[in-house]
């Protein structure tokens, strides 16, 4: 991609990414997860937006080029999906690629974590290209629960919330059934090709049925691929030592990025559970909640009423949300557990009770490190063989999950691997992850393993 010298206002950072009416745009999505980014994409067109899923990885070296190294290695790789983008659309249309027809969705993030820079750095970068400064970036924020109040027309707002994350507890239905099946699986395959012909399914029924609010049509057509699947496993395969993954959400669930850990680890003999992308929507609304609760008992105190009721107002939000998101992916579970031992997720309220009885971290410093420490002590109580902490390196929040996980794991006796990555090979990584995997294995041997 040809570079002309170009003074870049910084102003740019502020004013550019925000709100952008999504309209007749045609919606660029980055794929994080696969499965979750093809449900949503196909629920974004159920309600008229035309949204396209980027291709990814295929840009790295352009995300490469134009960023320093000291970004997170997920900004890298997003910033390298979008500039592929823009190169192969302007090599496909030429003179009439016109970027004023697309909106680069990239979400942010509160907190001491680089994610909340991500879309102001990038557009920084495509303001750089010409024309590209046309090419809008359009944004969801922590600070309101993610709401998309502004970016389509306000009556379908709220219900296309809804639908969204019921197609992100469907994805990580499929998900968890993927790697329940795919290391007991008849044929070497089998798993894989199934799921992809069911993701396919499932996003033509959220694009049919989701603007309608069928939720019993979605959960019925699930149901029937999850009867299906069963099939592909082998009864006479014995179960496998239990290992769970949390870290940060971009590398735990880019295959390409974590260079595909979750098979690496089937290899050598672990079923794994992945934390799940509603957990980090729930602990969206769950911190929302709690931290407008403080704030309402500061004012209170203060006997400072105007505030106070504006934070009251704050919390019936953050709660008729949570309350409602908790209730969708209990039903969802409840249904599919019916069928299948699938590992329930956990209850962000839960996760935070873990935190204080283990006496390690607190939920007031917030970030995903509350999340990851508080996963990796309740699942070693429940019975896991093994814990692994996949984040990019350099990143905050996880090396403190690792400085302080390492000691509690050690005292549990369990074992615990830490996977930090960029755009490298790392020339240990195999002998590391087949070292956990054996110790893995020994306390399998001698505890049984668990189930959530």
């Amino acid at each position: 991609m040809d570079m002309e010298k170009k003074t870049v206002p910084f102003k740019s950072v502020f004013e550019h990414p925000g709100r952008v009416h999504l309209g007749q745009k045609i919606v660029l999505i980055p794929e994080m997860n696969r499965i979750a980014t093809h449900l949503l994409a196909a629920t974004f067109r159920g309600f008229g937006v035309n949204a396209e899923i980027l291709e990814t990885f295929k840009g790295l070296d352009l995300g490469l080029e134009y960023t320093s190294g000291k970004e997170c290695y997920p900004c890298q790789v997003t910033l390298g999906d979008i500039l592929y983008f823009a190169q192969k659309e302007k090599m496909r249309l030429g003179d009439a690629f016109d970027p004023a027809r697309y909106v680069y969705f990239m979400p942010e993030s509160d907190g001491p974590c680089r994610f909340g820079l991500y879309n102001k750095f990038q557009r920084i970068v495509l303001d750089s290209f010409p024309g590209l400064d046309q090419l809008k970036i359009s944004c969801i924020t922590t600070r309101d629960g993610y709401s998309l109040e502004g970016m389509i027309d306000k009556d379908k707002a709220v219900d296309l919330e809804k639908v969204g994350y019921f197609a992100v507890v469907v994805a990580d239905i499929l998900d968890r059934f993927l790697w329940r099946i795919r290391p007991y699986e008849k044929v070497s395959g089998m798993a894989d090709e199934f799921i992809e012909k069911a993701i396919h399914i499932m996003a033509g029924v959220f694009e049919q049925f989701g603007s309608q609010k069928k939720f019993n049509m979605i959960l019925n057509k699930l149901q029937e691929i999850i009867l299906e699947g069963k099939q592909i496993i082998d009864p006479a395969t014995p179960r496998k030592p239990l290992i769970g993954i949390v870290g940060e959400i971009y590398l735990r669930m880019h295959v390409q990025s974590n260079q595909d850990l979750l098979r690496f680890l089937e290899k050598y003999g672990a079923e794994v559970v992945n934390a799940s992308m509603a957990e980090w929507v729930n602990y969206v609304s769950y911190d929302g909640l709690r931290n407008a609760w403080l704030e309402f008992r500061l004012h209170l105190k203060q006997r400072q009423f105007r505030p106070m009721m504006t934070h009251l107002k704050e919390m019936l939000g953050f709660g008729i949300d949570l309350f409602y998101k908790e209730r969708r992916q209990k039903q969802v579970y409840k249904r599919v557990q019916r069928l299948i031992d699938l590992a329930s997720d956990h209850k962000i309220s839960h996760l935070e009770e873990t935190l204080k009885d283990a006496d390690v971290f607190s939920f007031d410093i917030s970030t995903e490190a509350c999340l990851s420490i508080a996963s990796i002590v309740a699942c070693a109580r429940a019975g896991y063989n093994g814990m692994v902490n996949v984040y990019p390196f350099t990143c905050m929040p996880s090396i403190t999950t690792a400085a302080i996980v390492k000691p509690l794991m050690s005292n549990l006796g369990v074992p615990y691997l830490d996977a930090p990555y960029d755009s490298s090979i790392q020339p240990g990584r195999e002998a590391a992850i087949r070292t956990f995997m054996y110790q893995a294995e020994q306390h399998f041997k001698r505890n049984g393993r668990g189930k959530e």
